[in-house]
């Protein structure tokens, strides 16, 4: 009997597997066999490293990098070779596509595969003999890409490194040849990333949390996450490796999956445009990336940037998946698939067979699977939400119970019929001011103009106004967390001209 996670959003998540399914996975035992590296490049010599989460079990992807000839780099991104043991049609591939992906909730992971393979068999540890297929890279001293290759391959990963390992060792001084290796491969993906941004990628600051739980189960801190060098290194190698496995294919006119970005609803757009206005910030053509990305950057300096931010996120459509190129917006690439997570994502199994197999999948069934899998990740990440809700609402609902309610610092992100809607950084969460709690005679709400306005002082609450909120409620089943305003840092109200 298969027991099962049931989430208010989205299907019920399957936890345990089938006992064929384990038996499948088990009969591939621990260690590589001979008869697996047969027609693959043996890449055991290589200074293969991986850059991971400190907590993470399933290890994709790794690479090494390669001084060669006339100032050239050979970058080898490697990825978990899972298409070798999850064969097309068989019972484990039956139940990781049923499942569409690995569910990281705050306190265990769902996987998609049993963990004798996702974090063994094919998980690229160190000091172990493991399959991989490879994009291989050369590229000029500036980054550009010259020319790519792609291969089956045998490693042995040289050492594993955690996010901040790897930064102290960015930042450091560290002799050793993996050390030297770990920072010109960070001069390499800056010089990547800036290409990027330079091609019109759109970049948003980070404000992701993490939960800590102590042996209870229970929130003991809440800490943010740093989108580092360290993580822009792994993420520039493997934004390569995507785009550069969704250009081969296309070029090959291979039917596959891709990963699609569209461009914003032109209603939301309007709807952003007119918040803009209203900060007085000047905005061309939205439709360019140039034009967002200067806007992006001039709310950076303003203190309404960041709840504008949130608005203009929410005027993307979801990134979905899709038997047609259609190029991916946010990342303002023509030609992008996933690639690099075969472990936790049905679709990057299915590409790497795209790419390396010559039987090919159906294009129906195909499609249904790429539209299967949109819905399965969607669910995944709702549950995801809703886990790290739940657990914070039981925190938040222990400090109340225990009078610990300290002041926090908070940013309006809307203003509303029934409320202000704030951001509390430090905690991870959004909340609600309800109007029924604030004094009816001392606030009058312009909902046009997005703002309340203190009677008695005539100064304004607006988007990205900073407030100082205490928890008054927290309702755990609806999962819905209420503020009241304690003490706020207005802004200075603005004449016709917007100057204090």
């Amino acid at each position: 009997m298969k027991s099962q996670s049931r989430f208010k959003t989205g299907s019920p998540l399957r936890e345990s597997f089938p006992k064929n399914v384990l038996r499948e996975a088990e009969k591939f035992g621990s260690h590589i066999k001979q008869q697996d590296t047969i027609g693959r490049e043996d890449c055991r010599s290589d200074s293969v490293i991986s850059i991971d989460p400190a907590y993470a079990l399933d290890l994709d992807d790794a690479f090494s990098l390669q001084r060669t000839r006339g100032k050239r780099w050979k970058l080898r991104v490697h990825v978990a070779d899972v298409s070798h043991y999850v064969k097309a049609n068989s019972l484990l591939d039956r139940e990781a596509r049923l499942r569409g992906n690995s569910t990281y909730l705050v306190d265990r992971v769902i996987p998609m595969l049993p963990s004798s393979l996702s974090n063994g068999l094919c998980s690229l540890h160190p000091d172990s003999d493991r399959l991989t297929k490879c994009v291989e890279f050369t590229l000029t001293s500036d980054g550009k890409v010259l020319g790519t290759r792609f291969f089956s391959a045998l490693i042995r990963s040289k050492r594993r490194f955690s996010y901040t390992e790897a930064m102290g060792i960015i930042h450091g001084t560290q002799q050793g040849h993996l050390e030297t290796m770990l920072r010109y491969s960070d001069r390499l993906a800056q010089k990547i990333r800036a290409q990027r941004v330079q091609s019109g990628s759109l970049e948003f600051p980070s404000r992701e949390t993490r939960l800590l739980l102590n042996r209870q189960g229970r929130v003991k801190a809440i800490e943010p996450v740093f989108h580092d060098r360290a993580h822009q290194l792994i993420e520039e190698f493997m934004l390569l490796a995507n785009e550069a496995v969704a250009t081969r294919l296309t070029r090959l006119q291979r039917v596959t999956i891709h990963r699609t970005h569209e461009r914003p609803d032109p209603a939301r757009l309007r709807e952003f445009r007119g918040s803009l206005r209203r900060h007085q910030i000047p905005c061309g053509n939205l439709k360019s990336h140039r034009e967002i990305q200067r806007v992006m950057a001039s709310l950076d300096r303003t203190p309404a940037g960041p709840a504008l931010q949130i608005g203009f996120l929410r005027t993307l459509p979801r990134a979905r998946y899709t038997t047609r190129p259609k190029g991916h917006f946010g990342l303002a690439k023509d030609h992008y698939a996933h690639f690099t997570s075969p472990i936790r994502r049905y679709a990057d199994l299915l590409v790497h067979r795209s790419l390396f197999e010559s039987r090919a999948t159906r294009p129906r069934e195909l499609h249904r699977i790429a539209e299967h899998l949109s819905v399965t990740e969607k669910n995944s990440s709702e549950a995801e939400k809703e886990s790290k809700r739940s657990k914070l609402c039981d925190y938040l609902i222990h400090k109340l119970r225990s009078g610990d309610t300290p002041l926090h610092n908070a940013l309006v992100t809307q203003i509303c019929t029934f409320g202000i809607l704030v951001e509390v950084s430090e905690l991870g969460v959004h909340g609600l001011v309800p109007r029924r709690l604030l004094k009816q005679n001392l606030y009058h709400f312009d909902l046009r103009q997005q703002q309340v306005r203190d009677r008695n002082t005539g100064r304004l609450i607006t988007l990205g106004s900073p407030v100082q909120v205490t928890i008054s409620h927290v309702d755990r089943e609806r999962q819905r967390i209420e503020f009241t305003l304690s003490s706020t840092k207005h802004e200075p109200r603005k004449n016709s001209a917007g100057r204090p």
